[in-house]
């Protein structure tokens, strides 16, 4: 995700504030240490806004290398009041940052994900840190995200890839071409639905809640503005407000039923003795099963969180799980569709692995180094978003030199570091091999040694679903080059210019057809 969505109003809000509202200016500290360099302020309260939000929605990143190639890979940008915004595109200073010192940046200024946002006002879910943040993570992680669940969803996979196989096969016998992401857009949604409720959606429910969620997300800029104008923003936002509250109605509408269906499911084979200790116990163990379970402490000693609550949690889940993955497999097929020497290459991986008529299961991707190879690279070329959702800190800090005030935010540039020709050779170009052999590349996606390249982020906050999102990224890419030789038509081109939406998408949507494997 883009973070300018998020922070453009956070620093008009503040600017704002600090303008018409605060009568108290807070006196600058002192310190010996400078800032990081960067351009001087320009306007009184607004500083750098300008530049700020130039820089964020500049998706080729050509204003932010011209400040780079002057002030270096770190930069500091005064905005709003009294505002430091600090960009960062060193892989060292990345990894010193958050890893090395991970508790230090861990925090973030505000609501992260259009969901949160959205119900902040609403239940105790959306905050972004804290023990309740810290308590649902652990949840996510350990429950859902853990790798020994994998397995257990391996039905919903089956049942994904079985819908997309046969829409291919479709376009085949019409010779029509395939939009990728029409298809796989709803593939990702019915599968994440599969992880939240345990079960199989029917495609008319799926489709809402896959149209209301990218309509949270598609409003997501202007629906920030209630956070920082919780009671004017209701007039001076009047028609964003009442979009936001058809919004909520929806959700409520929509997602709750299913919520309490589970409820009762599960408190009924609880009571028939079904389950027993494994929670799987015959039963496909979901998200939601997980939060029901919860106990947060409240103002009247613990609790189980509410249907709303569960809803906001649910809405994020599929916010995150959905787009990144969908854009990150576009992208790959666009490669292989463009470099047909790729794709063959990975078609013969794939038969030395398994016959033509098996079923490509999970354990077989651990024996496909190409494959893996294939996807690191589009992360690297393509990772979902060019900046990391963004960090703050919560005391002053020295980094390489310079103070990283208290409170100041500070951005990770993702992009440039999987695109600096200083580290990587050729780096505009697709090229799996680079991770191939002795002289591949070696690279500890969660940077843990060394950042490299970062789509996940790196450190506490890295990115829960990283190992999930890989493996769909791997089964789903060798499944469509098993079953399908994927071409360009004549005359046609591949544009792999970039647009920004909730994620960085192909500005052409892919049209490639398809054409069965002989078997």
């Amino acid at each position: 995700m883009e973070v300018w969505h998020i922070l453009l109003p956070l620093f008009l809000g503040a600017a704002l504030k600090f303008f018409f509202f605060d009568d108290k200016k807070k006196a600058k500290k002192t310190s010996k240490l400078p800032l990081p360099p960067g351009p001087p302020s320009r306007l009184p309260f607004l500083g750098n806004i300008f530049l700020f939000r130039k820089i964020l929605s500049d998706i080729q990143s050509t204003v932010y290398q011209q400040l780079r190639d002057k002030y270096g890979p770190i930069i500091s940008i005064s905005v709003a009041s009294n505002t430091t915004v600090v960009f960062i595109s060193s892989h060292s200073l990345a990894h010193q940052a958050l890893v090395k010192n991970s508790e230090t940046f861990a925090h973030r200024p505000g609501p992260v994900t259009p969901s949160r946002v959205l119900f902040n006002n609403h239940d105790d879910v959306g905050s972004s840190s804290g023990a309740l943040w810290r308590l649902l993570r652990r949840n996510i992680t350990s429950e859902v995200l853990n790798p020994a669940r994998y397995k257990s969803f391996g039905e919903a996979r089956r049942w994904v890839l079985q819908i997309l196989t046969q829409q291919f096969k479709d376009h085949s016998e019409s010779g029509k071409p395939v939009t990728v992401i029409d298809h796989i857009g709803y593939a990702m949604f019915a599968l994440m639905l599969f992880l939240c409720f345990g079960e199989k959606l029917d495609e008319k429910l799926v489709r809402e809640i896959e149209d209301l969620e990218r309509t949270l997300m598609s409003n997501y800029v202007s629906f920030n503005y209630f956070l920082f104008f919780p009671r004017l923003g209701k007039f001076i936002f009047r028609k964003s407000w009442l979009k936001l509250l058809d919004v909520r109605r929806r959700q409520e509408s929509i997602l709750i039923p299913p919520i309490k269906a589970r409820r009762e499911w599960r408190k009924k084979i609880k009571q028939e003795g079904q389950e027993g200790s494994n929670p799987d116990d015959g039963h496909i163990f979901s998200y939601i099963d997980s939060l029901f379970d919860l106990k947060i402490k409240g103002e009247e000693g613990e609790r189980n969180l509410s249907d709303k609550e569960i809803m906001t949690l649910v809405s994020e889940f599929l916010d995150a799980g959905t787009d990144a993955p969908s854009s990150v497999l576009q992208w790959i097929m666009a490669h292989l569709v463009k470099d047909q020497d790729i794709q063959e290459k990975l078609y013969s991986e794939i038969k030395g692995v398994v016959h033509s008529k098996e079923e490509i299961k999970e354990e077989d991707l651990q024996k496909m180094p190409y494959l893996k190879a294939v996807v690191m690279e589009a992360l690297r070329l393509h990772p979902p978003g060019h900046f990391v959702l963004h960090h703050t800190v919560v005391e002053d800090f020295e980094l390489d030199g310079y103070l990283i005030p208290k409170n100041s935010i500070v951005n990770f540039m993702v992009a440039q570091m999987g695109r600096d020709p200083k580290v990587w050779e050729d780096p505009m170009e697709f090229k799996p091999e680079r991770f191939l052999g002795d002289v591949g590349e070696v690279i500890d996606i969660t940077g843990s040694r060394e950042i490299k390249m970062m789509p996940f982020s790196a450190g506490r906050r890295i990115c829960p679903g990283l190992g999930l999102a890989t493996l769909h990224l791997e089964y789903f890419v060798a499944n469509f080059v098993k079953d399908f030789k994927w071409t360009v038509g004549d005359g046609e081109k591949i544009d792999f210019s970039e647009k920004e939406e909730f994620t960085v998408m192909m500005k052409s949507p892919l049209r490639a057809h398809v054409s069965p494997r002989v078997k």
